[in-house]
């Protein structure tokens, strides 16, 4: 009888804990994605709108699925938090691969948002993900962050808790949506090479200044399109332009596009500032004559066309040159960025963001 007795308890117990762990999943879609320079009824966690397709170049296109930027907010009281998506499974070698593909989560903790919990997946490479974020939480209510993919897209993305507790829409107003930040730019500005979601220098200034940040980096793409422009210029009530391009743009590119890009901002937001940004100073110029007279060629049509605005009587335009950017332990491969990198980025030019907003 007592041994019936104990198998009894040890399988009750197991049945509890079976219980505990059952883990009951949500679409994403219930909830507030922010990051958008748009909203229509496209696949939702794209960064140009479907009216694009075919208009711009195919490989602007491709670059533009990828979730870069884009976060989803949300609150609860579970103890633990998971998540299952798909993606196209790409994958680079000098870049993380939850950085590349994997979810980045941040919850509200004592008045500011703290990484507690990535998504990713040990071994070879998968278009579908399943991965706890979190656990081991005190059931209180807290908000939740949750940064998508730099380098891919997220094609569907479900939230997951525990049975008996509920995922509910966010009620605090941060990072403040209205009057976001319009950052345009190369694959550095996408988010390359960041760990991390999260690391992206735009989503540190977007948690740093309690502000979205619109985040059009297009690798090896950063070619002054006029499409490009116009979208950003119907973004709702823009805060700042920020124009990153002189990475890909060559000299004559930006001497060609430059003050057209430039106006379609200007006439659509008159007062609006906007921040001319120089090429970063990449290390291996130090010894590489050719990059370093890249580099220089590039930045010397940045600043030409900044003069040339300045002295035609354009006001609320600004500039930032690349000395003081970034220092020669900041990148993966000599032109991407680390954390530390990315960090640096964003010490950089928040001084002057502050001052503009």
């Amino acid at each position: 009888m007592k041994k019936c007795l104990l198998l009894s308890l040890v399988l009750l117990a197991a049945c509890l804990v079976a219980s505990a762990q059952e883990i009951v999943y949500q679409d994403a879609s219930a909830f507030p994605v922010f990051g958008k320079a748009y909203n229509d009824d496209g696949p939702r966690y794209r960064r140009f709108p479907e009216s694009l397709h075919g208009v711009v170049r195919d490989a602007l296109w491709d670059l533009s699925t990828n979730s870069a930027g884009l976060y989803i907010r949300f609150r609860t009281s579970a103890p633990e938090i998971h998540a299952q998506w798909t993606n196209t499974g790409f994958h680079m070698p000098h870049m993380t691969d939850v950085g590349v593909g994997g979810l980045d989560l941040y919850a509200w903790v004592e008045g500011e948002w703290k990484f507690v919990g990535s998504g990713f997946n040990w071994g070879a490479q998968s278009k579908e993900h399943k991965r706890k974020l979190v656990a081991n939480m005190d059931p209180v209510e807290r908000e939740y962050m949750l940064y998508l993919s730099l380098y891919d897209e997220v094609k569907t993305l479900e939230l997951g808790v525990p049975e008996g507790y509920t995922l509910e829409q966010p009620v605090l107003n941060s990072p403040k949506a209205d009057a976001p930040v319009v950052m345009y730019g190369t694959s550095i500005l996408q988010g390359g090479c960041a760990s991390r979601a999260g690391m992206a220098h735009t989503n540190i200034i977007g948690r740093r200044l309690n502000r979205t940040v619109i985040n059009l980096g297009f690798s090896g793409n950063a070619f002054l399109d006029f499409e490009v422009a116009e979208l950003m210029a119907s973004v709702p009530n823009p805060a700042v332009f920020v124009l990153d391009y002189v990475p890909n743009a060559k000299p004559e590119r930006i001497e060609e596009n430059g003050e057209k890009f430039y106006r379609i901002l200007r006439d659509k937001h008159p007062e609006v500032p906007i921040i001319f940004v120089e090429d970063p100073l990449f290390p291996h110029g130090i010894v590489d004559k050719g990059i370093a007279a890249e580099v220089n060629g590039k930045n010397s049509a940045q600043l030409a066309l900044f003069l040339r605005l300045q002295a035609a009587g354009e006001k609320n335009i600004y500039y930032l040159p690349a000395a003081g950017m970034t220092t020669s332990e900041d990148f993966v491969d000599g032109v991407h960025l680390t954390d530390l990198g990315m960090t640096h980025y964003a010490d950089y030019i928040l001084p002057l963001l502050q001052k503009v907003l």
